[in-house]
Protein backbone atom coordinates (compact mmCIF):
# COMPACT_ATOMS: atom_id res chain seq x y z
CA UNK A 1 0.00 0.00 0.00
CA UNK A 2 1.25 3.47 -0.87
CA UNK A 3 1.99 6.12 1.74
CA UNK A 4 -1.44 7.59 1.14
CA UNK A 5 -4.56 5.48 0.91
CA UNK A 6 -6.00 5.52 -2.58
CA UNK A 7 -9.73 6.12 -2.39
CA UNK A 8 -12.68 6.31 -4.74
CA UNK A 9 -16.33 7.31 -4.55
CA UNK A 10 -19.11 5.45 -6.33
CA UNK A 11 -22.13 7.69 -6.70
CA UNK A 12 -21.22 11.38 -6.68
CA UNK A 13 -24.67 12.92 -6.60
CA UNK A 14 -26.05 15.05 -3.77
CA UNK A 15 -24.28 13.15 -0.98
CA UNK A 16 -21.44 11.39 -2.78
CA UNK A 17 -19.94 14.64 -4.04
CA UNK A 18 -19.33 15.62 -0.40
CA UNK A 19 -17.51 12.34 0.16
CA UNK A 20 -15.29 13.28 -2.79
CA UNK A 21 -14.72 16.79 -1.42
CA UNK A 22 -13.73 15.53 2.01
CA UNK A 23 -11.39 12.88 0.65
CA UNK A 24 -9.76 15.48 -1.61
CA UNK A 25 -9.18 17.77 1.38
CA UNK A 26 -7.86 15.00 3.63
CA UNK A 27 -4.03 14.81 3.54
CA UNK A 28 -4.10 11.15 4.60
CA UNK A 29 -5.55 9.91 1.32
CA UNK A 30 -5.62 10.52 -2.41
CA UNK A 31 -8.90 10.65 -4.31
CA UNK A 32 -8.09 8.81 -7.53
CA UNK A 33 -11.47 7.84 -9.00
CA UNK A 34 -15.12 8.88 -8.98
CA UNK A 35 -17.92 6.90 -10.57
CA UNK A 36 -21.49 7.85 -11.42
CA UNK A 37 -24.17 6.62 -13.81
CA UNK A 38 -24.33 10.21 -15.07
CA UNK A 39 -21.02 10.67 -16.87
CA UNK A 40 -21.35 14.45 -16.93
CA UNK A 41 -21.74 14.53 -13.15
CA UNK A 42 -18.79 12.17 -12.76
CA UNK A 43 -16.61 14.36 -15.00
CA UNK A 44 -17.64 17.52 -13.15
CA UNK A 45 -16.69 16.13 -9.75
CA UNK A 46 -13.53 14.47 -11.13
CA UNK A 47 -12.36 17.77 -12.62
CA UNK A 48 -13.04 19.65 -9.40
CA UNK A 49 -10.97 17.24 -7.31
CA UNK A 50 -8.30 15.99 -9.69
CA UNK A 51 -9.63 12.43 -10.09
CA UNK A 52 -10.52 10.12 -12.96
CA UNK A 53 -14.16 9.69 -13.98
CA UNK A 54 -16.07 6.60 -15.04
CA UNK A 55 -19.57 5.13 -15.20
CA UNK A 56 -18.33 1.59 -14.49
CA UNK A 57 -17.49 0.98 -10.83
CA UNK A 58 -15.45 -2.12 -11.67
CA UNK A 59 -12.79 0.18 -13.20
CA UNK A 60 -11.86 1.18 -9.64
CA UNK A 61 -10.77 -2.37 -8.80
CA UNK A 62 -6.99 -2.49 -8.61
CA UNK A 63 -6.84 1.32 -8.54
CA UNK A 64 -8.12 2.02 -5.01
CA UNK A 65 -7.58 0.70 -1.48
CA UNK A 66 -10.92 1.95 -0.16
CA UNK A 67 -14.19 3.23 -1.51
CA UNK A 68 -17.30 5.12 -0.44
CA UNK A 69 -20.55 3.82 -1.91
CA UNK A 70 -23.25 6.50 -2.11
CA UNK A 71 -25.52 5.01 -4.75
CA UNK A 72 -29.23 4.13 -4.42
CA UNK A 73 -29.79 1.50 -1.71
CA UNK A 74 -30.91 -1.17 -4.17
CA UNK A 75 -27.40 -1.26 -5.65
CA UNK A 76 -25.41 -1.34 -2.38
CA UNK A 77 -25.10 -5.11 -2.12
CA UNK A 78 -23.91 -5.71 -5.68
CA UNK A 79 -21.32 -2.93 -5.58
CA UNK A 80 -20.00 -3.51 -2.05
CA UNK A 81 -19.79 -7.26 -2.54
CA UNK A 82 -17.66 -6.81 -5.66
CA UNK A 83 -15.24 -4.50 -3.86
CA UNK A 84 -15.00 -6.72 -0.78
CA UNK A 85 -14.26 -9.69 -3.05
CA UNK A 86 -11.33 -7.70 -4.38
CA UNK A 87 -9.89 -6.77 -0.96
CA UNK A 88 -11.13 -3.17 -1.01
CA UNK A 89 -12.37 -1.56 2.21
CA UNK A 90 -15.91 -0.15 1.99
CA UNK A 91 -17.89 2.65 3.53
CA UNK A 92 -21.50 2.06 2.52
CA UNK A 93 -24.06 4.80 3.00
CA UNK A 94 -27.15 3.93 5.03
CA UNK A 95 -29.23 1.84 4.75
CA UNK A 96 -26.54 -0.81 4.31
CA UNK A 97 -28.82 -2.88 2.02
CA UNK A 98 -32.48 -3.38 1.23
CA UNK A 99 -32.66 -6.76 3.03
CA UNK A 100 -31.22 -8.16 6.25
CA UNK A 101 -30.00 -11.23 4.37
CA UNK A 102 -27.86 -9.10 2.03
CA UNK A 103 -26.57 -7.06 4.98
CA UNK A 104 -25.54 -10.28 6.76
CA UNK A 105 -23.74 -11.49 3.64
CA UNK A 106 -21.77 -8.25 3.31
CA UNK A 107 -20.85 -8.28 6.99
CA UNK A 108 -19.63 -11.88 6.81
CA UNK A 109 -17.74 -11.16 3.61
CA UNK A 110 -15.88 -8.24 5.19
CA UNK A 111 -15.01 -10.29 8.28
CA UNK A 112 -13.83 -13.21 6.17
CA UNK A 113 -11.52 -10.98 4.13
CA UNK A 114 -10.26 -8.93 7.09
CA UNK A 115 -11.66 -5.70 5.67
CA UNK A 116 -13.25 -2.61 7.16
CA UNK A 117 -16.97 -2.33 6.44
CA UNK A 118 -18.29 0.92 7.84
CA UNK A 119 -21.89 2.08 7.37
CA UNK A 120 -22.83 5.73 6.96
CA UNK A 121 -24.92 6.28 10.09
CA UNK A 122 -23.50 9.77 10.26
CA UNK A 123 -25.22 10.98 13.44
CA UNK A 124 -22.71 9.03 15.53
CA UNK A 125 -20.10 11.50 14.29
CA UNK A 126 -22.17 14.52 15.25
CA UNK A 127 -20.23 16.01 18.17
CA UNK A 128 -23.48 16.94 19.89
CA UNK A 129 -24.47 13.26 19.89
CA UNK A 130 -21.11 12.27 21.32
CA UNK A 131 -21.53 14.85 24.11
CA UNK A 132 -25.09 13.64 24.65
CA UNK A 133 -23.88 10.08 25.24
CA UNK A 134 -21.65 11.33 28.08
CA UNK A 135 -24.68 12.74 29.95
CA UNK A 136 -27.01 9.82 29.26
CA UNK A 137 -27.80 7.36 32.06
CA UNK A 138 -30.98 5.25 31.77
CA UNK A 139 -33.52 6.57 29.24
CA UNK A 140 -37.17 6.22 30.27
CA UNK A 141 -38.89 7.99 27.37
CA UNK A 142 -37.45 9.08 24.03
CA UNK A 143 -39.04 11.35 21.46
CA UNK A 144 -37.59 11.99 18.00
CA UNK A 145 -38.66 14.30 15.19
CA UNK A 146 -36.88 14.24 11.85
CA UNK A 147 -38.57 16.09 9.03
CA UNK A 148 -37.86 18.19 5.98
CA UNK A 149 -39.03 19.10 2.47
CA UNK A 150 -39.55 16.54 -0.27
CA UNK A 151 -36.46 15.49 -2.20
CA UNK A 152 -37.37 14.00 -5.61
CA UNK A 153 -33.99 12.21 -5.75
CA UNK A 154 -34.99 9.73 -3.05
CA UNK A 155 -37.48 7.39 -4.70
CA UNK A 156 -36.13 3.90 -4.06
CA UNK A 157 -37.13 3.72 -0.38
CA UNK A 158 -39.84 5.08 1.89
CA UNK A 159 -39.27 7.64 4.63
CA UNK A 160 -38.69 4.91 7.25
CA UNK A 161 -35.64 3.53 5.43
CA UNK A 162 -34.64 7.00 4.25
CA UNK A 163 -34.84 8.99 7.50
CA UNK A 164 -36.19 7.02 10.46
CA UNK A 165 -33.30 4.58 10.33
CA UNK A 166 -30.99 7.35 11.67
CA UNK A 167 -33.02 7.67 14.87
CA UNK A 168 -33.72 3.95 15.23
CA UNK A 169 -29.98 3.25 15.09
CA UNK A 170 -29.28 5.84 17.81
CA UNK A 171 -32.18 4.63 19.99
CA UNK A 172 -31.18 0.96 19.81
CA UNK A 173 -27.70 1.80 21.03
CA UNK A 174 -28.64 4.14 23.88
CA UNK A 175 -31.47 1.96 25.23
CA UNK A 176 -29.53 -1.31 24.88
CA UNK A 177 -32.55 -3.52 25.60
CA UNK A 178 -34.59 -5.92 23.44
CA UNK A 179 -37.71 -4.52 21.78
CA UNK A 180 -40.94 -5.88 23.26
CA UNK A 181 -43.42 -4.41 20.77
CA UNK A 182 -43.75 -2.00 17.85
CA UNK A 183 -46.71 0.09 16.72
CA UNK A 184 -46.45 2.07 13.49
CA UNK A 185 -48.48 4.05 11.00
CA UNK A 186 -47.54 5.84 7.79
CA UNK A 187 -49.05 7.75 4.91
CA UNK A 188 -47.99 7.94 1.25
CA UNK A 189 -48.44 11.48 -0.04
CA UNK A 190 -46.14 12.26 -2.96
CA UNK A 191 -44.73 8.78 -3.68
CA UNK A 192 -45.98 5.22 -3.67
CA UNK A 193 -44.18 4.59 -0.38
CA UNK A 194 -44.76 6.17 3.03
CA UNK A 195 -43.70 9.84 3.17
CA UNK A 196 -44.81 10.46 6.76
CA UNK A 197 -44.50 7.84 9.48
CA UNK A 198 -44.65 7.34 13.21
CA UNK A 199 -43.40 4.39 15.22
CA UNK A 200 -43.70 3.63 18.92
CA UNK A 201 -41.20 1.14 20.32
CA UNK A 202 -41.57 -0.48 23.75
CA UNK A 203 -38.45 -2.06 25.22
CA UNK A 204 -38.09 -4.88 27.73
CA UNK A 205 -36.53 -2.50 30.28
CA UNK A 206 -39.64 -0.28 30.21
CA UNK A 207 -38.31 2.47 27.99
CA UNK A 208 -40.65 3.83 25.30
CA UNK A 209 -39.47 5.58 22.14
CA UNK A 210 -41.77 7.62 19.92
CA UNK A 211 -40.32 8.44 16.48
CA UNK A 212 -41.89 10.71 13.87
CA UNK A 213 -40.44 11.33 10.41
CA UNK A 214 -41.60 13.28 7.39
CA UNK A 215 -40.11 14.16 4.02
CA UNK A 216 -42.97 16.47 3.01
CA UNK A 217 -42.57 19.14 5.69
CA UNK A 218 -41.45 22.64 4.59
CA UNK A 219 -39.11 23.41 7.50
CA UNK A 220 -36.27 21.01 8.43
CA UNK A 221 -36.29 19.69 11.99
CA UNK A 222 -34.05 17.07 13.57
CA UNK A 223 -34.48 16.76 17.31
CA UNK A 224 -34.02 14.09 19.94
CA UNK A 225 -35.46 14.42 23.44
CA UNK A 226 -34.70 11.96 26.23
CA UNK A 227 -36.26 11.78 29.67
CA UNK A 228 -34.29 9.93 32.33
CA UNK A 229 -34.46 9.77 36.13
CA UNK A 230 -32.22 12.75 36.76
CA UNK A 231 -32.66 14.90 33.66
CA UNK A 232 -34.45 15.83 30.47
CA UNK A 233 -32.06 16.27 27.54
CA UNK A 234 -32.94 18.07 24.31
CA UNK A 235 -30.61 17.56 21.35
CA UNK A 236 -30.76 19.41 18.04
CA UNK A 237 -28.89 17.32 15.45
CA UNK A 238 -29.07 19.96 12.75
CA UNK A 239 -27.70 22.88 14.77
CA UNK A 240 -25.44 20.67 16.91
CA UNK A 241 -26.80 22.15 20.13
CA UNK A 242 -27.94 20.58 23.39
CA UNK A 243 -29.79 21.69 26.51
CA UNK A 244 -30.10 19.78 29.77
CA UNK A 245 -32.87 20.29 32.31
CA UNK A 246 -32.39 18.98 35.87
CA UNK A 247 -34.47 19.05 39.04
CA UNK A 248 -32.79 20.96 41.89
CA UNK A 249 -33.69 21.46 45.54
CA UNK A 250 -34.78 24.96 46.47
CA UNK A 251 -32.57 26.69 49.03
CA UNK A 252 -35.01 29.48 49.91
CA UNK A 253 -37.95 29.29 52.30
CA UNK A 254 -40.67 27.16 50.75
CA UNK A 255 -44.19 28.35 51.48
CA UNK A 256 -46.99 25.83 52.03
CA UNK A 257 -48.30 24.51 48.74
CA UNK A 258 -45.21 25.51 46.76
CA UNK A 259 -42.95 22.92 45.12
CA UNK A 260 -39.73 22.01 46.93
CA UNK A 261 -37.83 21.88 43.68
CA UNK A 262 -37.04 24.00 40.65
CA UNK A 263 -35.90 23.14 37.13
CA UNK A 264 -32.39 24.23 36.18
CA UNK A 265 -31.61 24.48 32.48
CA UNK A 266 -28.13 24.50 31.04
CA UNK A 267 -26.98 24.82 27.46
CA UNK A 268 -24.07 22.50 26.77
CA UNK A 269 -21.26 23.86 24.65
CA UNK A 270 -20.53 21.69 21.63
CA UNK A 271 -17.72 22.21 19.15
CA UNK A 272 -19.19 22.32 15.65
CA UNK A 273 -17.52 20.27 12.96
CA UNK A 274 -18.77 18.58 9.80
CA UNK A 275 -19.90 15.06 10.81
CA UNK A 276 -19.08 13.64 7.36
CA UNK A 277 -15.50 14.83 7.65
CA UNK A 278 -15.17 13.07 11.01
CA UNK A 279 -16.87 9.95 9.67
CA UNK A 280 -14.50 9.61 6.70
CA UNK A 281 -11.48 10.36 8.85
CA UNK A 282 -12.57 7.56 11.20
CA UNK A 283 -12.89 5.22 8.21
CA UNK A 284 -9.32 6.00 7.15
CA UNK A 285 -8.07 5.47 10.71
CA UNK A 286 -9.74 2.06 10.93
CA UNK A 287 -8.07 1.02 7.66
CA UNK A 288 -4.63 2.26 8.68
CA UNK A 289 -4.81 0.64 12.14
CA UNK A 290 -6.64 -2.48 10.93
CA UNK A 291 -9.60 -1.82 13.23
CA UNK A 292 -12.35 -4.06 11.91
CA UNK A 293 -14.99 -2.68 14.29
CA UNK A 294 -15.60 0.96 13.36
CA UNK A 295 -18.11 3.06 15.27
CA UNK A 296 -20.82 1.97 12.83
CA UNK A 297 -20.31 -1.70 11.99
CA UNK A 298 -22.16 -3.85 9.50
CA UNK A 299 -23.68 -5.84 12.38
CA UNK A 300 -25.08 -2.70 14.04
CA UNK A 301 -26.42 -1.44 10.72
CA UNK A 302 -28.03 -4.84 10.13
CA UNK A 303 -29.91 -4.67 13.44
CA UNK A 304 -31.19 -1.17 12.68
CA UNK A 305 -32.20 -2.32 9.19
CA UNK A 306 -34.12 -5.27 10.64
CA UNK A 307 -36.13 -2.95 12.90
CA UNK A 308 -37.01 -0.42 10.19
CA UNK A 309 -38.02 -3.20 7.81
CA UNK A 310 -40.37 -4.51 10.50
CA UNK A 311 -41.76 -1.00 10.96
CA UNK A 312 -42.26 -0.69 7.20
CA UNK A 313 -44.06 -4.05 7.08
CA UNK A 314 -46.39 -2.98 9.91
CA UNK A 315 -47.18 0.26 8.08
CA UNK A 316 -47.86 -1.44 4.77
CA UNK A 317 -50.00 -4.19 6.30
CA UNK A 318 -52.28 -1.66 7.95
CA UNK A 319 -54.81 -0.63 5.35
CA UNK A 320 -56.72 1.58 7.79
CA UNK A 321 -54.65 3.36 10.47
CA UNK A 322 -57.34 3.11 13.13
CA UNK A 323 -60.42 0.85 13.49
CA UNK A 324 -63.45 2.25 11.72
CA UNK A 325 -66.17 2.29 14.36
CA UNK A 326 -69.80 1.96 13.37
CA UNK A 327 -72.14 4.56 14.91
CA UNK A 328 -74.16 3.26 17.85
CA UNK A 329 -77.68 2.00 17.07
CA UNK A 330 -80.23 4.08 18.91
CA UNK A 331 -83.68 2.60 19.46
CA UNK A 332 -86.01 5.55 19.79
CA UNK A 333 -88.89 3.28 20.76
CA UNK A 334 -87.32 2.57 24.13
CA UNK A 335 -87.53 4.87 27.09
Amino acid sequence: MADKLRVGVVGVGHLGQHHARNYYNNPRCELVYVCDANINQAKTIAKAYGAKATTDFTELIGQVDAVSIATPTVSHYEIASKFLDNKIHCLVEKPICTTVVDAAKLTAQARRNGLVLQVGHIEHFNLAVQKFKEILTTPRFIECHRQGPFDPRVRDVGVVLDLMIHDIDIILRIVNSPIRSIEAVGVAILTEKEDIANARLRFENGCIANVTVSRVTPKPLRKLRVFQDDAYISLDYRNQTMEVFRRRNRTDVVKPGEPKYFIESKKVRVKREEPLKLELDHFLTCIEKQILDPQTTGEQAMVALDVVIRITEIIRSTTVPFPVMSPPIIDNDKD
